[in-house]
């Protein structure tokens, strides 16, 4: 097949006849396409989301956590199950939570289920990706992003985001442990469970999504309320004092 006749199939022919959202639809059918038109929307509308005059006892974050297949978000690993809670101001709202699992559409390493709990049977009629993308969001809204240890879910989130609607995660998010670093300079393991145990949080049902949410959750009130201490009043100053470290 010539180069000519390449362009002419497949998504880009597709492209030409019609536009994109109806390429899209042809594709990967009417309902995939319109996930991942929202899915863009909601990125777009992100970029130039202003938030840091916003006052930290007003600001409403969702502090989320990710299991995984493994750890290589870019080389086969997939998202297994999502956990997130709402949190206003100091407050955690745990009757607003989110979780869903996740079909990888791939094996589970032993050693995953054995951790998580999650098995290839309990995920075979769980939403796909580009589902669960579009709910998690939905419940996200425009508010900042916080987990613990940021580089594992940010890479996730973005290895998805980008296979299934070619954005990126434009959301503010922040790091439970890059502001331990900043509150508590002396401490040298910031593990989520050494962490958890120094400010007197119960951990039970690690490794599960929501659980590990809520556990962060309470780990950022504990911080919510010294930062207030520090005379931290707004997200700008937050950022201000973890760029200056």
């Amino acid at each position: 097949m010539d180069m000519r006749r390449r362009a002419e199939t497949g998504i880009w022919g597709l492209y030409k006849m019609g536009g994109l959202t109806p390429a899209i639809a042809q594709m990967f059918g009417a309902q995939n396409a319109q996930q991942m038109a929202y899915i863009r929307s909601v990125m777009k509308a992100q970029r130039n989301k202003r938030l840091f005059g916003h006052r930290m006892d007003d600001l409403e974050v969702v502090v989320f956590d990710l299991e995984t297949t493994g750890f290589s978000a870019y080389g086969g690993d997939e998202i297994l199950s999502i956990g997130a809670v709402l949190v206003k101001g100091g407050v955690v709202q745990k009757e607003k939570t989110f979780y869903t699992l996740v079909n990888p559409k791939r094996d589970i390493p032993s050693k995953i289920v054995e951790l998580t709990g999650i098995s290839e049977e309990m995920v075979v009629g769980a939403p796909d990706i580009i589902d669960a993308l579009s709910d998690f969001l939905d419940y996200v809204g425009e508010r900042v992003l916080i987990a613990h240890g940021t580089g594992h879910d940010r890479h996730f989130l973005n290895a998805a985001l980008w296979r299934t609607s070619r954005v990126s995660l434009e959301h503010r998010m922040l790091d439970t442990m890059m502001i331990t670093k900043w509150l508590y300079p002396q401490q040298k393991d910031l593990s989520l469970d050494t962490l958890l145990e120094m400010h007197h949080i119960p951990i039970q049902n690690r490794h599960h999504a929501l659980e590990d949410a809520l556990m962060t959750a309470d780990l950022w009130v504990d911080y919510h309320r010294r930062m207030r201490e520090k005379d931290i009043h707004t997200l700008g100053d937050l950022y201000t004092k973890l760029s200056n470290r």
